[in-house]
């Protein structure tokens, strides 16, 4: 009888696979503060990095002298003044409903309903974009390319959010790697299951390939589960 295989421990959620974030904010719009005040002046008072979050983490001060934090667009900057509110203007980094914001605008940090504070569009370098307006009701490009439709009340900060060079910076060394995934709580390096024994993944006990299928139920076992699960489709994709 085999051990139990990598991807049934990750399942587990055991101390050595649980994933931290550890993140020091919390982003959001005082959503009900901007919609009773009429157009807030803010100014952008930091910004910070913010550990497990790929983007930028700017803290905007109001005249009141209260504060939130939100996830800094390109082009935002330390003492820069942001509007808030109906009137306020359509720029990067201004916050306003998503009713005012002309067709064709790149918007960021949507709320999915009107107070959540913004839910959508946060991860470093996306965007979506206003495509209509259809009366009570905003239609948007999300960066999966899929069309959503959400409340024209909603709040959504225009422009880009920042960071999206992220990803293109190489690693240089397999140490930098293992570092990185230890900080996830991922296992680095990761053997290939057809490199394995039988005993230790389904996919082993070959030399060369697979030897199977590697597409798996929906429904398989635990032991079995691995691979592409329930795939709609496979192979080449038919321009």
């Amino acid at each position: 009888m085999g051990r139990r295989i990598r991807a049934q421990r990750l399942g587990r959620g055991s101390p050595t696979f649980k994933a931290s974030l550890r993140r020091r904010y919390e982003v959001g719009y005082p959503s009900q503060l901007i919609r009773s005040s009429g157009t807030l002046i803010g100014y952008v008072r930091s910004l910070e990095h913010d550990p497990g979050r790929g983007a930028p983490v700017a803290e905007i001060s109001l005249e009141d002298g209260r504060s939130f934090a939100v996830v800094a667009v390109e082009g935002m900057h330390v003492g820069q003044v942001i509007q808030m509110g109906e009137e306020a203007e359509v720029k990067p980094g201004n916050i306003v409903p998503l009713g005012r914001v002309p067709e064709g605008t790149v918007v960021s940090m949507i709320e999915h309903k009107p107070g959540d504070g913004g839910k959508l569009v946060r991860a470093a370098g996306t965007y979506a974009t206003v495509m209509s307006q259809t009366g009570g009701k905003t239609i948007l490009m999300m960066p999966s390319k899929k069309m959503a439709e959400v409340s024209s009340k909603c709040l959504a900060m225009i422009g880009v959010v920042a960071g999206g060079g992220m990803k293109d910076k190489p690693f240089l060394k397999a140490g930098k790697k293992y570092h990185w995934m230890t900080a996830k709580h991922r296992p680095y390096p990761r053997t290939r299951g057809v490199a394995m024994v039988a005993a230790l993944h389904p996919f082993g006990g070959t030399r060369k390939k697979l030897g199977r299928p590697e597409t798996v139920s929906r429904n398989a076992p635990p032991g079995r589960k691995v691979g592409l699960i329930a795939a709609r489709r496979t192979g080449r994709k038919k321009r």
